[in-house]
């Protein structure tokens, strides 16, 4: 059963950049490869919100709202998923949770994946 961390987060000023990463371990080269790995994020109080979603084959699905700010892409060789995050703002300060599965659509549908990491805090300041 795959195990995730992530690891990046932390405070940054609006308009400032972050790159969270997910480490994956547990799992063989093969079948990390078959997974579809997602970014979410989640505000107390509120509904996780998806982020972004990478498939096999590198191609990614991202949340419109981010206007292109945040990049998501993944490197298998060293069972990685990394978010880029750009032009950062205080509406963006959330807990950050990468997951991963093997759902039918690669979407940032939270109710598609069944495994998650703990979460990564990431703090935006005015």
């Amino acid at each position: 059963q795959v195990q995730l961390q992530e690891s990046g987060g932390g405070s940054v000023q609006a308009g400032g950049s972050l790159r969270l990463s997910c480490a994956a371990s547990g799992i063989a080269f093969r079948d990390y490869r078959s997974l579809c790995l997602a970014w979410f994020r989640q505000v107390p109080g509120k509904e996780r919100e998806g982020i972004a979603a990478i498939d096999t084959d590198g191609s990614a699905r991202s949340t419109d709202s981010l206007n292109g700010r945040f990049t998501i892409s993944r490197d298998n060789a060293k069972y990685i998923l990394y978010l880029e995050m750009n032009n950062l703002k205080p509406e963006d300060t959330a807990m950050y949770y990468c997951a991963a599965d093997r759902p039918f659509h690669c979407n940032p549908q939270p109710k598609s994946f069944d495994y998650w990491g703990q979460g990564t805090l990431v703090t935006v300041a005015s």
